[in-house]
């Protein structure tokens, strides 16, 4: 039961369910936990989710912490960060 999401639907995906978590600066969340809920409904389970999840480092989206086990919003794009979720279709 995968669905075929896009890549900036992961990427949407991913923002969003760290931001429900309330998870901005210092207050990280792990990454495997995060690759196995998103996982189960992307195709090519964790390892496109962590791919994903490079991408929005490499933009500066995210902040990784712990020698790169766990992730968190970066404080310092939160407009940016919130911009792009009104963006994204409901």
């Amino acid at each position: 039961m995968s669905s075929d999401l896009t890549d900036e639907d992961l990427k949407l995906a991913i923002v969003t369910f760290i931001l429900k978590k309330g998870r901005w600066g210092a207050h990280d969340y792990p990454i495997d936990t995060m690759g196995n809920w998103i996982g189960k409904k992307v195709r090519r389970n964790g390892k496109r989710v962590r791919q994903t999840i490079k991408k929005l480092v490499n933009e500066g989206y995210l902040i990784v912490h712990k020698r790169g086990d766990t992730i968190s919003l970066n404080p310092a794009r939160s407009k940016e960060i919130m911009e792009l979720l009104s963006r994204a279709p409901q």
